[in-house]
């Protein structure tokens, strides 16, 4: 028990001994008054019966009482009045007040009451029943009356002054006990105790009257089967008003407790549930679902709210499980303490178990709604921050810089500082991907504690970062920090035991007066390429050693408007069976038809796009139209896959996996009719960062081309990095296949390659039919070029298909055998690195 807790119980207890003393010193003076007056008056001795009657009376109606409890209190009205004020006003007053006393006491032995509450109810009886007798004696209604109207007034001032004393004796002893106001306690039930009172009076004054006037004491038989209604009635009223007091005080506090906040859910269902149940404390012990956490009331105060402390000491407590009906949820235990013993009624049990399920509920509830909070909260985080290295991302730098352009008004200078890690392929390739990701994870930290407060530092995806500073007071400071944060990287890096150095090269950018982010980023771009060729740790962007030409400019200045208006246009190149000649997919291939300089291929504008930051409205577009030509393919009868060549920049983009399977949920394409083809020549040191997104759409369905296989320098690395499909033979191995010996020998390697990995063959710029026969000869299965059509709208396409060749729908070319010389494979989704619906056919 803590020390405030037993400080209070230690007040409590004085304040209780001071009251009860001074109950018991005035009633000692009392009956010492009374016996001074009983020796100095001497009357006769009445006859024993009249007093044993009175005894019998006094313990009768002290026995049966209507109780109240108030906390551990139990406040009990009795109907003492009765043989009180008839004894009174037949015999002399000190004998009532010890045969009054001597009821009172067998009633106490016979209840085992404790000594201390039982010298109290003693001492009050003496004070009770002296006040009385003297109101009598003032009013001149001696023992034997003279007078029914006096007798009358004087027994009715009496009863008056019986209750008024009774109740300044009794309300401040259970104010305190029960540690509530004498107000509080009096207001209670106060219109049934008059009305009780009321009813004793009347059956006091009929008694009396019966006795005065010699009438047929048979009239007295009717005085029990009085009182016995008039208490099944005033214990009835007391219990239906407790009942009703009590659902109201439960409906209001359950109402209470619909919050989403479980603080104050437990600190309502703590503070409310000792007024409900009348208790003189509250404890919610949430320990037995997983949370180490108790909340205590005493009152309406709550005390404690935190890890479980020492208990305090009750002498009742009674506990209630907080576990829904099914009992599939526990939320912990539910404890009322009371300083006395006490024994809830059938009422209150059934009370207090409709309350701990109301609490459990709420508890519940409010449980949930602070894990979906959370959830959402992680959520948010989650989509802001790149989860390796816990810097914000792409998309969240884009967002906080868009704040410091046009309409901001902060008066300094924003600045771009975009990072690149040299060599960090190395890294990946010699220590694998584990070191490499140690090694960004250092980066980050190392960047972030050089950050000025204010700067944002973002990872843009793989080995690349940067830095957003704004409000600065001149542009040479952004110099200035740039140097000081790269300097923080030339440290070496601890990683399995070995010491890597980290170099870099940063690009500086200062905010433009138009752009917005997407010319900052650009511009940082260039600023840290110029950083890299010469050979420099930090370069700032000029606009007169930007290598973009006029054309490039004006371009990315019109990407919007040609999004915007649908000036990119999508035509398709067929890939053909090259034994049967039959059309198994198509190419999406698109071009600029630009207003003024006509058509644009890919070469002209890709990398204007990429840099503009208008990449991902340009992905979703080309995306589209070719979704929709395979759509109209299908219900034409031609179930062909469409393949689309796609940006690395654009697999950088976490959101990029789901919003292609989002577009292709909208158009009814099932994934595996679509297929990304990507360069061999991507950037290496991204490929971690490339895979995972490549995965996530190959796991979908979707499958993968690698664009230009063998160009590169390391094809074995990019296939070990990303689950491909398909390898796509690069032209210029096509075109020399039948003049040189070394690209038909790259082309059977790659073909064998295929086959181990069981992957699917297709060979780009075919030409000629020699050609297709050699390349036929040397195992490819499939093929593109102009031999069989140039690219063409989808419509065109479909048109071109339904025409065929030699009375063969779907087929542009003859076959190069006879119908029964091949036995194709089943289609089969292969379980390996690489899946193909393409067939397999041998060399």
């Amino acid at each position: 028990m803590s020390n405030t807790q037993s400080s209070n119980d230690d007040a409590t207890g004085r304040q209780l001994s001071l009251l009860i003393g001074l109950v018991v010193v005035l009633a000692s003076g009392v009956a010492a008054a009374d016996l001074w007056y009983a020796i100095t008056h001497p009357q006769p001795v009445p006859h024993v019966g009249l007093l044993a009657l009175v005894v019998i009376g006094a313990a009768v109606a002290n026995r049966v009482k209507v109780y109240v409890r108030v906390r551990s209190s139990r406040n009990g009205t009795t109907w003492g009045e009765i043989p009180i004020l008839v004894g009174l006003a037949f015999l002399p007053h000190l004998w009532v007040v010890i045969c009054s006393v001597a009821g009172i006491a067998i009633v106490k032995i016979m209840g085992r009451s404790a000594p201390q509450r039982a010298i109290f109810s003693l001492a009050k009886e003496v004070l009770v029943v002296s006040a009385a007798g003297l109101v009598l004696s003032l009013a001149g209604a001696p023992p034997v009356p003279h007078s029914l109207l006096v007798t009358g007034v004087a027994v009715v001032l009496a009863y008056v002054t019986m209750s008024l004393v009774d109740e300044l004796v009794f309300l401040p002893v259970i104010a305190v006990a029960s540690r509530t106001t004498i107000r509080r306690v009096m207001g209670r039930y106060l219109g049934d105790r008059l009305i009780a009172h009321v009813f004793r009076l009347a059956t006091v004054v009929y008694i009396i009257t019966i006795l005065a006037t010699g009438a047929s004491p048979l009239l007295l038989g009717f005085v029990p089967l009085l009182i016995a209604c008039l208490h099944l009635w005033h214990s009835r009223q007391l219990r239906t008003k407790e009942e009703r007091r009590s659902w109201r005080e439960l409906a209001k506090t359950t109402d209470e407790l619909n919050s989403v906040e479980l603080t104050q859910v437990l600190h309502v269902a703590a503070t409310q549930g000792a007024r409900v149940f009348s208790s003189d404390g509250v404890e919610i012990d949430l320990t037995a679902s997983g949370v180490d956490r108790v909340v205590r009331a005493r009152g309406s105060d709550v005390v404690h709210d935190g890890p479980l402390p020492s208990r305090d000491a009750y002498v009742t407590e009674i506990t209630a499980d907080l576990e829904t009906g099914d009992h599939t949820y526990r939320a912990g235990l539910l404890t009322l303490g009371f300083h006395g013993r006490v024994k809830l009624n059938e009422f209150e049990q059934y009370k207090l178990k409709t309350f701990a399920a109301a609490l459990c509920t709420a508890i519940r509830n409010a449980t949930a709604y602070a894990e979906l909070q959370r959830l959402n909260e992680q959520n948010a985080y989650d989509a802001a921050h790149d989860p390796l290295t816990g810097l914000v991302n792409r998309r969240e730098l884009y967002e906080h810089a868009g704040q410091h352009f046009p309409g901001h008004s902060g008066d300094g200078v924003t600045a771009l500082l975009l990072i690149d890690l040299n060599h960090f392929k190395e890294v990946n390739d010699t220590l694998g991907h584990a070191a490499g990701d140690a090694v960004l994870r250092e980066v980050a930290r190392r960047l972030a504690d050089a950050a000025t407060p204010g700067d944002l530092v973002a990872r843009l995806g793989g080995d690349e970062f940067a830095v957003l500073m704004t409000d600065l007071t001149t542009p040479a400071l952004a110099t200035h920090r740039a140097k000081a944060m790269l300097a923080t990287l030339a440290g070496s890096v601890t990683v399995e035991g070995m010491r890597i150095t980290v170099e870099a090269a940063g690009g500086i950018a200062l905010a433009p007066g138009s752009g917005g982010v997407n010319e900052l980023m650009r511009r940082a771009d260039i600023a840290m390429y110029q950083a890299k060729r010469a050979g420099v740790q930090t370069a700032t962007y000029a606009h007169a050693q930007d290598t973009a030409d006029v054309s490039r400019l004006v371009l990315g200045g019109e990407l919007q408007r040609a999004v915007a208006e649908h000036e990119f246009v999508v035509d398709f190149q067929p890939i053909v069976d090259l034994g049967s000649g039959e059309v198994i997919a198509a190419e999406a291939l698109t071009r600029w038809h630009h207003p003024e300089h006509g058509y644009l291929t890919p070469m002209e504008f890709l990398q204007t796009v990429e840099r503009s930051g208008r990449l991902p409205a340009f992905a979703d577009a080309v995306l589209d139209q070719a979704l929709e030509a395979s759509d109209v393919w299908r219900e034409a009868g031609f179930d062909l896959p469409v393949a689309v060549n796609v940006s690395p920049r654009s697999l950088l983009d976490p959101s990029f996996p789901e919003a292609v399977l989002a577009r292709l949920r909208r158009h009814a394409v099932p994934a595996d009719r679509l297929i990304f083809e990507l360069a061999e020549t991507l950037t290496l040191s991204q490929l971690d960062v490339v895979g995972r997104a490549l995965t996530e759409l190959s796991e979908a369905g979707v499958r993968l081309a690698l664009d230009d296989f063998g160009t590169g320098v390391t094809p074995l690395s990019v296939l070990s990095h990303i689950p491909v499909h398909q390898l796509k033979i690069d032209r210029e191995f096509v075109g020399a296949v039948q003049t040189s010996s070394e690209a038909a020998a790259v082309i059977r390697s790659t073909v064998d390659l295929a086959r181990s990995l069981h992957l699917t063959v297709i060979a780009e710029g075919v030409e000629s039919e020699p050609q297709r026969h050699a390349l036929w000869a040397l195992g490819c299965v499939a093929g593109q070029g102009h031999l069989f059509a140039r690219p063409m709208s989808a419509a065109r396409l479909l048109a071109t298909l339904q025409r065929g060749t030699a009375g063969r729908p779907g087929a542009l070319a003859a076959s190069l055998h006879e119908g029964g010389a091949v036995v194709r494979m089943s289609r089969r989704r292969s379980t390996g690195t690489g899946r193909s619906t393409l067939p397999h056919l041998p060399a």
